[in-house]
């Protein structure tokens, strides 16, 4: 059999060969601002690993970038990985100090910097010496940057990709840090294609060359869970929103560009719902939304399900992942509160505390564990192996799988509420409120208590006000009654994490202190 390297210049090379003439489309604001074939696009990708290696760039360099879900970032993703550097994608979302951090230790030679976002980057090249050029990307940059376009016009000539190992980092992102210090996990080629595989099986994301893809998780989290990989491999056409995520926007876009499959967190597609109730109209050619980023309430999917007219699709992924774990199928109906089964190339196993297989794996709950292709041996710049004995990496959830192969997340193992020396699960009282129609967001945290040492307090988004107690009674008979919380909190906006996820961090420190009150039920 021929040698055929797994590298991810292949996705954009294919597309641009046999899906030369299908559309990508960059947009702000719900209004296109470009548009461009793949053939194009993996012209200028070619052309821009000319113009890195024209400003000293080489294999194994790391290009750091803080940019939107635009074109420029796009061809930026291909053109340092097909050359053979690592792609260093930053969140634009962090302080100007821990992106120091991040770009210190990764050692990134030049940042790629979308030009509304060059404010930020000025007060991070301020702590970081070692970054060598700046690239505007989406705009005019200024006198102390490079245009991306004049780099093109000047230095872009044709390079031969993917001359190198498939072994070969291409990637580099941090995890969150909403469980400890960002830690960064480097992405192999290889690791990257086989991923790319697992999204595109009939039971995943299931692109195909039918469809419009609507990428609203941004490209800075997690590969843009390695969609942006995904849809050139399959030829689906690929719109890209930029910064604007607003429900108006995304329901012009959708219409106007005939989206058939969209992807993002649930605060997204709740903020789209929303502006349809609102404003009337629907999206006829939506046919699915992949969720991801945290559990969905029931109640959420129902409501997506009927107003956006398209059948939800949960997952559940991490950093550490690339990011896909498990996925509902695309031909079925989600599983109330699951976040799908395993595609090929992920092998899930529950243990106890102690780390020891549970007999019996279905209907048990147990600490989760993966194992993959795909998945995290050690985090970058450590040496010390982050799997277990069989090679399975402690993702930190507690979870149970059904009879089906359904993975539901039970919560974080960090996240248990030690009270009176017995343990509560927040995730389960999140699910049981988080059913109720008015509920947008909820979350349970632990408290200090001078009694039982810590105590839930449940704080919630709702629509609608109405009585706190009446939500508790959910819970009488579904949990033990020293489960149920004695204080709720009620915010007018659920604070979210850089990721989008709710920031359970802040609100431990915004309540465990009682800077924040909470009252009585």
């Amino acid at each position: 059999m021929q040698t055929f390297a797994l590298t991810v210049d292949k996705f954009l090379a294919h597309a641009g060969k046999w899906f030369g003439a299908r559309e990508v489309v960059w947009a702000e604001d719900g209004a296109a601002q470009a548009r461009f074939t793949y053939a194009e696009l993996y012209a200028r990708a070619n052309r821009l690993s000319g113009a890195l290696v024209a400003l000293g760039f080489k294999e194994g360099d790391r290009l750091g970038t803080l940019a939107w879900n635009t074109r420029h970032h796009l061809e930026t993703y291909y053109g340092v990985m097909g050359m053979g550097g690592v792609c260093h994608t930053l969140n634009p979302r962090l302080t100007a100090a821990q992106l120091a951090v991040m770009i210190n230790e990764a050692d990134d030679r030049i940042l790629a910097v979308s030009a509304d976002l060059l404010p930020l980057a000025r007060q991070v090249l301020e702590q970081c010496p070692g970054v060598e050029h700046v690239i505007a990307l989406d705009g005019p940059g200024g006198g102390d940057t490079l245009d991306v376009e004049a780099l093109l016009a000047e230095h872009g000539t044709p390079v031969d990709w993917g001359r190198f190992d498939e072994n070969t980092p291409a990637g580099l992102c941090y995890t969150s840090g909403t469980t400890g210090s960002p830690k960064g996990v480097l992405y192999t080629h290889r690791s990257n294609y086989l991923h790319t595989l697992r999204a595109l099986q009939a039971d995943s994301a299931a692109l195909t060359a039918r469809d419009c893809l609507l990428l609203a998780v941004p490209m800075f989290h997690a590969n843009g869970w390695g969609l942006p990989f995904a849809a050139p491999a399959a030829g689906t056409k690929l719109v890209l929103p930029g910064r604007t995520l607003d429900g108006a926007s995304l329901a012009k876009l959708i219409r106007d560009e005939g989206v058939t499959v969209a992807v993002g967190v649930q605060t997204v597609w709740l903020g789209l719902a929303d502006h349809l109730d609102q404003e009337g109209g629907d999206l006829p050619s939506l046919e699915r939304v992949l969720i991801g980023g945290s559990s969905c309430p029931e109640a959420l999917i129902e409501r997506l399900e009927t107003r956006l007219g398209a059948r939800v699709q949960t997952s559940w992924g991490m950093t550490e992942l690339s990011p896909i774990g498990t996925i509902s199928p695309a031909g079925e109906p989600a599983v109330p509160g699951a976040a799908g089964r395993a595609p090929l190339g992920v092998d899930l196993k529950l243990t106890d505390a102690a780390g020891v297989t549970l007999p019996d794996q279905r209907d048990s709950l147990g600490h989760l564990k993966v194992k993959g292709a795909s998945v995290v041996a050690r985090y970058f710049n450590s040496d010390e192996d982050v799997l277990d004995a069989e090679g399975y990496f402690d993702t930190g959830d507690l979870a149970t799988i059904d009879g089906a192969g359904n993975l539901t997340i039970r919560g974080r193992a960090k996240d248990l509420i030690k009270s009176g020396g017995e343990w509560i699960n927040p995730a389960e009282i999140e699910t049981i409120v988080g059913a109720h129609p008015s509920v947008r967001h909820v979350a349970v945290i632990a408290r200090p208590d001078p009694k039982w040492g810590e105590r839930p307090l449940l704080v919630i988004e709702r629509d609608e006000a109405g009585d706190r107690s009446a939500l508790l009674d959910l819970l009488r008979g579904k949990v033990a009654d020293w489960w149920i919380p004695r204080e709720v909190a009620e915010v007018a906006a659920m604070p979210l994490a850089a990721t989008g996820k709710i920031d359970k961090v802040r609100l431990r420190a915004d309540y465990a202190d009682g800077t924040l009150v909470a009252e009585p039920a």
